[in-house]
């Protein structure tokens, strides 16, 4: 298979993934995309090269229409980058609390029965260890968190890339991909409160200068 090929079926997956979460009411922005180790977009003089949206007016432009995805995918392979705060916010932590808040939310599915569980949602992770659990949106982060450099939430004007995006370091991958939790969300409140439990009880206490950094160039809402 040529480069052209590879380029070819990339692309395909990035957009039909794309469409797939807009088909369940997901925004969706195009990303730069990765070419040699750096993200281009496209816009004379932009200097960012790490993930980020292709277009200036990202979060303007954000989307769920199935015309307008395909266009934006019919000649470059864009990373796929979610725009947060509508259909969901994100709880963007290190990977020591990620598995631990996952552990604990297996359990409770289990304890709960199929369909019962009000704590597990779809759970994504990036090549350098940050994890992404995906909530119901506009709730603020709990005052336990205040000054808090390892867990930052993604609301209105933010974005997370998503699952097939590659990063420099590797692919962004689901851990909990949505269709396991028929696309429900979780209760932000009742996640960070596990969070909390987590921090409380996690063997590993990290300083700052050990915590996992946080998703390359994201705008964050606090």
């Amino acid at each position: 298979m040529g480069w052209r090929d590879r380029l070819s079926l990339t692309r395909t997956r990035l957009r039909n993934r794309a469409l797939r979460y807009a088909n369940h009411g997901w925004e969706v922005t195009p990303g730069a995309r990765l070419d040699r180790g750096r993200f281009e977009c496209g816009r004379p003089g932009c200097p960012t090269t790490g993930c980020h949206p292709a277009l200036e007016h990202w979060e303007q432009a954000a989307s769920n229409d199935a015309t307008q995805i395909a266009a934006w995918w019919r000649r470059h392979p864009h990373a796929v980058l979610l725009a947060t705060g509508h259909g969901f916010d994100v709880l963007e932590v290190p990977a020591h609390l990620g598995l631990w808040v996952l552990g604990a939310a297996r359990l409770h599915a289990r304890l709960a029965g199929p369909g019962n569980s009000q704590v597990r949602g779809p759970v994504a992770v990036t090549p350098n260890g940050r994890w992404m659990f995906l909530v119901r949106p506009g709730g603020p982060l709990r005052p336990e968190f205040d000054g808090s450099l390892d867990v930052v939430r993604h609301g209105r004007g933010s974005w997370i890339p998503a699952p097939p995006t590659v990063l420099p370091e590797g692919p962004v991958r689901w851990v909990v991909a949505p269709e396991e939790t028929r696309w429900q969300l979780p209760d932000s409140y009742v996640v960070q409160g596990m969070l909390i439990n987590a921090r409380n009880t996690s063997p590993r206490h990290l300083t700052t200068s050990r915590l996992p950094r946080p998703l390359p160039r994201l705008n964050r809402a606090t």
